[in-house]
């Protein structure tokens, strides 16, 4: 699998749009981690995605921090002439990919939002770590120790698990990427 660095030209693309320098931070932390995760995977994945598709998910949080900034972010990315795969991801990172009638029920344009590929369920869960592991709320003995207790967190945190929709959905992507992953 061949390695892909995190660019600065990309962080500056962030930075210009009027990403502030905390979310820089996370989006940095986020591409890191969806790395790392992606590099202990077996199969063919995308890693350029993986990482520019990690490091843009908050674009439009330059914008907003309320739950359009997925959909925002995309339209900003799609202006700034990010390709269709990253866009998708940024998009449907809400939530870990929600239904029509999720999205409906959140106020968003109602269409399929679900994750459909190994790439975008990598960065997902690459964030949802990241919150878990910077938030500060759970106490944690190490990064590792956020994905061996990653479904106990969840369910005891609804802030990180939001709905049952959402901490099945989370849980799932847990599973899957942990079953993709070598034994060592």
């Amino acid at each position: 699998m061949a390695e892909y660095t995190i660019k600065d030209s990309d962080i500056d693309l962030l930075r210009q749009a009027g990403v502030s320098g905390e979310d820089i931070d996370h989006c940095v932390k986020v591409a890191e981690k969806a790395l790392e995760i992606a590099t202990r995977c077996r199969g063919t994945i995308d890693m350029e995605l993986v990482a520019r598709g990690a490091l843009f998910h908050d674009l439009g949080k330059s914008k907003t921090h309320d739950i359009e900034h997925g959909k925002i972010g995309a339209e900003l990315g799609k202006a700034l002439g990010l390709p269709t795969a990253i866009t998708d991801i940024m998009e449907k990172h809400i939530r870990g990919g929600l239904t029509p009638a999720e999205a409906e029920e959140l106020g968003l344009p109602v269409k399929d939002y679900s994750l459909k590929t190994i790439e975008e369920r990598i960065v997902i869960y690459a964030d949802r770590l990241v919150d878990i592991i910077y938030d500060g709320i759970v106490k944690l003995n190490g990064d590792k120790d956020a994905e061996t207790r990653f479904v106990e967190i969840l369910t005891d945190y609804p802030q990180y698990g939001k709905n049952d929709i959402t901490l099945r959905r989370y849980i799932g992507y847990h599973e899957e990427i942990h079953g993709l992953m070598a034994k060592s």
